[in-house]
């Protein structure tokens, strides 16, 4: 995913862009105050993805504030983390949001061409766990990433998963989202030949501790090349998901 500035540089060599328009561009100021937030204009150039709304928290009115500022800037799709379905109608009337329930995200403007240097496969072991994968599918897939879902082929029916080893081993990078004792993580930790993220979800009985004991599974886990983030991070895998399957930018 190139970033604006050497997208900027390439459209001056190509002398589509004079030095003194280039340089206004890269002199812009790189954040805007509107009083409850600071939109930050420059997170595409430095880290190749656009700032991301975090919902949670945030009025219909502030998420709107911030949605105005970004699209006057020229962000053409924006994402809508943990967005109740109240607030989500809300901006529906300002804005054109494709609300994903399931996920509590919006999405503004059309999902990007894959980009990626291959496929992100999404996997859960139960049923229970899709609502955070969503959130993991959805987000690497406005990253610009193609993405598989594989959902329910958890250990405790082991043949489920098997089914499809094809795509578990030709995948670029996998996330694998699961409860109870989050062992699926370590299954294809195993299996695979790409880096595995694991992301433990607040599902399973009391002894599970609301997501802990697969968080300490998964921390623990045998099979190498597997990392972990926080419980029921689906957007914080799909995010680091996008980064490893677009790391031929620095190749």
């Amino acid at each position: 995913m190139n970033s604006e500035i050497k997208q900027i540089l390439e459209a001056v060599k190509a002398g589509g862009m004079s030095v003194d328009e280039a340089l206004l561009k890269i002199k812009k100021e790189p954040f805007e105050d509107i009083g409850f937030a600071k939109v930050d204009l420059h997170r595409k150039v430095r880290q190749g993805a656009a700032e991301v709304i975090y919902g949670a928290g945030k009025t219909p009115e502030q998420i709107i504030g911030i949605i105005d500022t970004m699209k006057s800037h020229g962000q053409g799709n924006i994402l809508v983390t943990r967005l109740s379905e109240e607030s989500a109608e809300t901006v529906r009337g300002v804005h054109p949001l494709e609300y994903h329930r399931e996920a509590r995200v919006g999405i503004l403007g059309e999902l990007p061409q894959p980009d990626g240097i291959g496929r992100i496969v999404v996997a859960t072991g139960g049923t229970s766990d899709i609502p955070v994968a969503e959130e993991a599918a959805l987000t690497a897939l406005i990253l610009g990433n193609e993405v598989t879902r594989l959902y329910d082929v958890g250990v405790a029916g082991l043949h489920r998963t098997l089914a499809h080893l094809d795509d578990i081993m030709s995948a670029s990078v996998i996330i694998a989202i699961a409860g109870m004792e989050g062992a699926l993580a370590s299954v294809l930790g195993g299996l695979a030949d790409c880096p595995v993220i694991a992301v433990p979800t607040s599902v399973g009985y009391g002894a599970s501790f609301g997501g802990l004991s697969a968080l300490l599974s998964m921390l623990n886990s045998c099979a190498s090349g597997v990392s972990v983030v926080n419980i029921d991070n689906g957007f914080g895998a799909g995010y680091l998901a996008s980064m490893i399957n677009h790391m031929d930018v620095k190749g």
